[in-house]
């Protein structure tokens, strides 16, 4: 009796590369542009033209070590914690607002001796555990209305905290609700009418807000009438944008960065960019976050169950929010919000929270099995 060939099926491993590459290649080039964003203010500071290199290196490093280790931990282990970091983010989030180290005028860090840590960063990441785990043990109930309106309001207190110091914060942490209650009930009606609810309620706020939000809508509308004091920042910042071209004048040559541009190496990272690199190298950067994005969506899309997809598409909207934010601040698309360039903008507290984002995506990606065939 010949052999009979039998085709079985049998489950490949996968973890996305690809998500990991890019974000060695994002890390990788923010550290060039941050040495060559930095080195004349930190020489001009601290003596050392270094200083933000180093102290960037290390939160890299350990931001790295973290990924790779959550990568390797399987995901469904965060589902006990959500409520925890939840409670936390609130509790420090809470905490920063009464302390009395502000910067620029607002109080989001807290002082842990020679360094800084930014509650608002880990409130990003406690909002995608939290939300991802209440909404995958109601899936079915979260298509009422009622039940949508339940889960959002749990939003609310932590929104409201962060938003006092810190409102582009807040706004990402509402967005990161919306898409990860959207990705779960993708009923538009309801989301069409929170929206209005919210832009009425948030244009309510907006009159009853601080005066120095106003004066942020008024420098963002005419930046020209307060050239040398409020209307200074937006102003270099399209001078650069404005002087790079198609091409650039070549990395390292940007004369905004020698003291004309306040807190280039922070938020307005992406204007030295479009002026050493052009045009060109502005969309090379947005085309390397929108392949991100896309990577964390083919995540989502195959994740092994909703847990997984609601915790990747919350980091998607996490990357995706915040990188529109930044570059419509530097364009002066809207009012400035102190936003960061994730991956590229200086700040340790960011940059570590984001990697350890991403190693929860590709722990997720660990989680899906290919279908694969053999022949015997």
């Amino acid at each position: 009796m010949g052999r009979q060939n039998r085709t079985r099926q049998k489950k490949i491993k996968y973890c996305d590369y690809s998500l990991f590459f890019l974000v060695i290649f994002l890390l990788g080039f923010g550290l060039v542009m941050l040495y060559s964003v930095s080195a004349y203010n930190s020489q001009d500071k601290f003596g050392n033209p270094l200083y933000y290199l180093k102290r960037q290196g290390l939160a890299m490093i350990l931001g790295v070590i973290a990924m790779i280790v959550i990568s390797k931990i399987d995901y469904h282990v965060w589902i006990h914690f959500g409520n925890l970091a939840y409670l936390i983010a609130i509790v420090l989030c809470t905490v920063v607002i009464f302390i009395n180290d502000k910067k620029h005028g607002s109080a989001r860090w807290l002082p842990l001796g020679p360094l800084s840590f930014q509650p608002s960063e880990l409130a990003k990441l406690a909002m995608i555990l939290f939300l991802a785990g209440i909404v995958c043990r109601i899936p079915k109930q979260i298509g009422k209305f009622s039940n949508l309106l339940k889960v959002m309001a749990m939003v609310v207190p932590i929104f409201i905290i962060v938003a006092i110091a810190n409102l582009s914060t807040a706004i990402i942490i509402m967005g990161i609700a919306i898409v990860v209650t959207f990705v779960a009930s993708p009923k538009i009606w309801q989301f069409v009418v929170m929206g209005v609810s919210g832009i009425l309620g948030g244009g309510v706020l907006f009159i009853l807000a601080a005066s120095y939000r106003m004066d942020r809508i008024e420098i963002w509308l005419h930046p020209e009438d307060d050239p040398t004091d409020k209307g200074f920042q937006t102003l270099q910042g399209l001078y650069a944008i404005g002087s790079g071209g198609l091409f650039g004048k070549g990395l390292g040559q940007s004369m905004q960065k020698l003291g004309f541009l306040p807190e280039a190496q922070n938020d307005m990272v992406f204007s030295i960019i479009c002026e050493e690199l052009g045009l060109f190298g502005a969309f090379c950067v947005i085309m390397l976050f929108l392949l991100m994005i896309w990577r964390l969506m083919v995540i989502a899309n195959n994740a092994a169950d909703l847990y997984g997809t609601l915790i990747v598409s919350g980091i998607m909207a996490h990357i995706a929010i915040q990188v529109i934010l930044n570059i419509a601040v530097v364009t002066n698309t809207i009012p400035n919000t102190g936003i960061t360039l994730p991956f590229i903008s200086y700040g340790g507290t960011a940059t570590s929270f984001l990697l350890a984002e991403m190693g929860l995506a590709l722990s997720v990606s660990r989680g899906i099995r290919l279908e694969g065939s053999s022949h015997d």
